[in-house]
């Protein structure tokens, strides 16, 4: 990330459309109070040598990429369990990329400010919660017994350019991107009782850890935000939204399909017209976007690239 140097404390008074901004070493001490009471390891919290449970499946069906539409009617419930696993794996495999990339860009972002404050310290102390949170989605994926599915080449390359180039604001942005919609879908997970318990208990760890993150990047894009000059402002307008219609591509890797027998060009087709993907989606995303657009992220272009990526109504 792309800053001035940043050395002193924060005292400089901001305000944005939802108010004034909280001390910026007063929201990093309530997160690692909350960290040192609710962190968990994930190698000695979850048991992962017991066997997986029959007739449960790896993600909750209705967060199924094909759910509801024709092919899936024409899938024998086997068949859609299956599709269930290797998509659990993608979205596992998704996690890993996307948390390699924040590790690099928290780094950058504290690069030049005070490497004592509360602010850092929270800033290292989620970069050792996304190191086990790789480790954990790896050792799913494993466990799981479908391959780990890597995002295109051309993805792989547009991140590496993001992390060498991006602003701090729009880091920031692309971070809540990656995180919030995810979020909702474990939230909706953790406590499903067809799921796997283990996979609940992946998804119970993540949330838990996330909400902390969410809250660490929504403080410092709303701090950014403010103090960021005009053309870097419309900088991370632009680069939110092109990641948010990369984000919506690489979502599920389509070599899911191929992998548990179907017609890849016919279920990404379906995939893409599918209402009820569209919606879940969209609700996945609205508590994003509704922020987003609040702090004057949702803009001119960038605005069109959100509603282009299917995730903005």
């Amino acid at each position: 990330m792309t800053t001035a140097p940043d050395f002193a404390d924060e005292k400089t008074v901001l305000r944005d459309a939802l108010g004034l901004l909280k001390d910026r070493e007063q929201v990093a001490e309530r997160l690692l109070d909350s960290s040192r009471k609710h962190s968990f390891d994930p190698d000695k919290e979850l048991d992962w040598d017991a066997p997986f449970e029959e007739g449960k499946w790896f993600w909750p069906p209705e967060l199924v990429s094909l759910y509801d539409t024709p092919l899936w009617q024409r899938m024998s419930e086997e068949q859609r369990m299956e599709l269930a696993r290797h998509e659990a794996a993608s979205l596992a495999s998704l996690g890993i990329w996307f948390e390699i990339i924040l590790m690099q860009l928290l780094v950058r972002h504290i690069y030049d400010k005070s490497l004592v404050s509360a602010h850092v310290r929270y800033a290292l102390t989620e970069i050792a919660d996304e190191c086990r949170h790789s480790m954990m989605f790896a050792r799913l994926i494993t466990k799981g017994g479908a391959p780990a599915y890597p995002v295109s080449k051309l993805n792989h390359n547009l991140a590496r350019v993001l992390k060498t180039v991006s602003t701090t604001p729009g880091s920031f942005a692309c971070t809540l991107l990656g995180e919030e919609i995810l979020d909702w879908m474990q939230r909706l997970t953790f406590p499903d009782e067809r799921v796997q318990p283990l996979v609940r208990g992946v998804t119970r760890i993540h949330v838990v850890e996330e909400a902390r993150h969410v809250r660490y990047a929504r403080e410092e894009l709303r701090r950014q935000m403010v103090r960021a000059p005009r053309w870097e402002q419309e900088l991370t307008r632009i680069s939110s939204g092109e990641a948010a219609r990369v984000f919506s591509i690489a979502f599920v890797n389509p070599q899911v399909y191929t992998n548990v027998g179907l017609d890849r060009r016919e279920a990404v087709a379906q995939v893409r017209a599918s209402g009820h993907r569209r919606e879940v989606m969209q609700t996945g995303a609205q508590r994003l976007t509704d922020f987003l657009d609040e702090i004057g992220v949702l803009r001119g272009i960038g605005r069109k690239l959100w509603k282009s990526s299917g995730l903005l109504a």
